[in-house]
């Protein structure tokens, strides 16, 4: 844990309210002026040298706000320049791996593709780009290249990876969110003389949706930490994997709490929902990271997949 991680999360905390709701034009200036592209960029680099856990921190309050900007993907882009020893350009930087569909690609200065091993630098300009959108309407570009890149390095990242911690680092924020909105319509909402919140099937249903909010954010802090010590492999496919189907049931769950209210554009539940759903397919859905996970405990035998849980467990703690 870094010790600026209080005042990071603090003035993180302030500016994404004031964020909320405004569009990539507007609010993306602000997001450069504090400086959260250079989180994970060492001091020596020019960067804040935060860590892994700093970032779940950021991101999960930019889940929770329905930040609608590239945040986590540019500051993973200027953690893999800065590695690659490549100059870092100004201005938004988004990334795609392996052909994968490249977040807020049009709206980006620059783009890092990562292909086959290989990492590459484009300037908005240097390829054209087929647009699309996740469910909440956020770009989602494919980007094919056009000219020689600014500049190239080998690259030994694993992409889809770190791309599955950014979505669990905000699934974990936009769920918190959805329960905070239940329980306080819940709560406000009289129905049959008495809050909905008093009712036995709500207790329940929102019990269970706090319960799968508190299961993504112990995996995301669980994958941070493996990522601070160097080997996420195993956390990062089980974070993921625990995150899909959270958001399965807690979207369904908030929705059911809110009624009609929650569809409604003019209320703030589907900002979260309709982002959540959208994440719960990028950078490998279920049957991905089920796929992954079991190739890895099958590897690791029957009693060798306890042994290597509590090995990694220690590991965690002992580095905590």
């Amino acid at each position: 844990m870094s010790d600026s991680r209080n005042l990071l999360t603090d003035m993180a905390e302030g500016l994404f309210a004031e964020l909320t709701g405004k569009g990539f034009a507007e609010a993306w200036p602000a997001i450069e002026e504090a400086g959260f592209a250079t989180l994970l960029v060492p001091e020596d680099q020019g960067g804040f040298g935060g860590d892994w856990g700093d970032l779940f921190a950021v991101l999960r309050l930019a889940g929770h706000h329905a930040l609608a900007l590239p945040l986590g993907e540019t500051i993973i882009a200027h953690h893999l320049l800065a590695t690659a020893g490549i100059e870092r350009p100004v201005g938004a930087i988004t990334f795609s791996a392996d052909g994968q569909r490249a977040p807020w690609g049009r709206d980006a200065s620059h783009v890092v593709l990562v292909v086959d091993g290989q990492l590459s630098l484009h300037a908005a300009g240097q390829y054209t780009l087929a647009q699309g959108e996740n469910p909440a309407g956020e770009p989602r570009d494919r980007v094919t290249p056009t000219a020689a890149p600014l500049a190239t390095a080998p690259c030994n990242a694993d992409l889809v990876a770190l791309g599955a911690f950014l979505r669990v680092s905000q699934s974990a924020g936009a769920l918190d969110a959805a329960l905070a909105l239940s329980m306080e319509h819940t709560n406000a909402r009289v129905q049959f003389g008495k809050p909905l919140s008093k009712l036995q099937a709500v207790q329940q249903n929102l019990a269970i949706l706090a319960s799968e909010a508190a299961a993504v954010n112990v995996a995301g802090q669980a994958a941070a930490a493996a990522l601070d010590y160097g080997d996420a492999d195993f956390e990062i496919a089980a974070a993921k994997l625990r995150t899909n189907q959270a958001i399965g049931i807690g979207t369904a769950i908030a929705h059911q709490a809110h009624g009609a209210i929650g569809f409604t554009m003019e209320y703030s539940l589907h900002p979260l929902t309709r982002r959540l759903m959208g994440w719960r397919s990028e950078y490998g859905n279920d049957a991905y990271w089920s796929v992954r996970l079991g190739r890895q405990a099958a590897a690791c035998g029957g009693y060798g997949l306890w042994a290597e849980l509590t090995r990694r467990s220690d590991r965690l703690v002992a580095n905590a």
